[in-house]
């Protein structure tokens, strides 16, 4: 049996002031990996408090329950002398500094990474905006904009009808990139004593999630179109119909094809020069689908996915978020942690010595001002 040790972010401090996604997401997974995460919030509390419906059985927003557990909670206004003064304290003795503001609000109130540096000098500060700190830093980043103005919803979606994802992706993908940068910066300070200072985008991020599709155009010069569930490099990859909804196949090389075809029945499609390789698959992928689909056409997604997956052929129905929780409980993944009657996904990576722990359910707003405060006095 493996022995378990307490994580490796005990004793780290951090003072999260940002709100709705990419900032408290990157505060929760400090958080889960053992970091003591203080949530500052408006006196009126997080936007994502009142975001909803969905709502749990005791009216709390569900969309505030993603990503604010193993939190504890503070509301100041750092309009007022009193709480700005506390929020400074708090600040100076914390390890780490998360904001999502508009560029240069926390400095008009001394919270700035200038101010806040000279009294902590290893901390580290962490800021994400929208569009950065240069032309962008007065324009307002929500996920769907910059979704929008950074091209993802160019390719995103059928043709003709550009379309956002499903979930706010571009945050998802900036927390964890600043969560990447943060575990860095507390990695170099461990061997340097100096802390840093961390800036992110959102319009960044979104072109680093592009991946393939932006070298495409940057080595390529070739313009990434829509194509709906199709790959624009790989076929088949992508949705086909069958007798009662739509199967995912992904066939990503020659072998795959060739027994996709074989268990379909239509084995001389891997005879056909229109489909000998896949730059041949993808040239000529309206024929190829009819074919396919035609064959599919016999029988329910399930049965093909059992066929295929038994001859290693990646494929499976599109499933809805219940049947995608029960399929991950039936491959015996516990994706699901339950803290004080409170349902969240769980930390997605399995560490074997120091694994997450949900040690607290998202907090109540101003939930813990009497501890946070009495701790601060304790520092003086």
């Amino acid at each position: 049996m493996n022995d378990v040790r307490a994580s490796p972010l005990a004793g780290i401090v951090v003072t999260d002031f940002s709100r709705v996604l990419a900032g408290p997401l990157l505060a929760m997974t400090l958080g889960d990996l053992g970091a003591d995460v203080i949530k500052v919030e408006p006196p009126d509390g997080d936007d994502t408090r009142a975001w909803g419906p969905p709502f749990d059985e005791n009216g709390h927003s569900t969309y505030f329950q993603a990503v604010n557990r193993n939190k504890r909670s503070i509301a100041l206004d750092l309009k007022t002398d009193d709480d700005r003064a506390l929020g400074r304290r708090l600040c100076e003795r914390s390890d780490v500094v998360i904001a999502n503001f508009r560029p240069g609000l926390l400095e008009r109130f001394g919270l700035g990474y200038a101010d806040v540096s000279v009294a902590a000098p290893g901390v580290v500060y962490c800021e994400i905006s929208g569009f950065g700190e240069a032309g962008g830093r007065d324009l307002l980043g929500y996920d769907p904009l910059v979704q929008a103005l950074g091209g993802l919803m160019s390719v995103t979606g059928p043709p003709g009808a550009p379309s956002k994802t499903g979930v706010a992706l571009v945050d998802i993908i900036a927390g964890l990139y600043g969560t990447v940068g943060v575990l860095t910066a507390l990695y170099e300070r461990r061997a340097s004593g100096a802390g840093q200072r961390i800036t992110l985008n959102l319009l960044h991020a979104t072109l680093a999630s592009l991946a393939n599709q932006a070298t495409g155009w940057l080595g390529g010069h070739a313009v990434p179109t829509l194509n709906g569930n199709a790959h624009p490099s790989i076929e088949p990859f992508g949705t086909f119909r069958a007798r009662d909804g739509d199967l995912m196949i992904c066939a990503g090389n020659d072998r795959q094809f060739a027994d996709l075809v074989r268990v379909l029945g239509i084995p001389q499609l891997g005879r056909d020069p229109r489909f000998g390789t896949n730059a041949d698959r993808v040239a000529n992928r309206d024929a190829l689908r009819q074919a396919l689909e035609e064959a599919l056409a016999h029988h329910t997604c399930l049965d093909w996915r059992g066929l295929l997956v038994a001859e290693r052929v990646p494929a499976g129905p599109v499933q809805d978020v219940p049947a995608a929780f029960a399929f991950a409980e039936s491959l015996g993944l516990e994706a699901v942690d339950t803290t004080d009657g409170i349902r969240t996904v769980a930390f997605p990576a399995a560490l074997s010595l120091t694994p997450a722990r949900t040690r607290r359910r998202p907090p109540e707003l101003n939930e813990h001002s009497d501890e946070i405060r009495d701790w601060l006095s304790e520092q003086a």
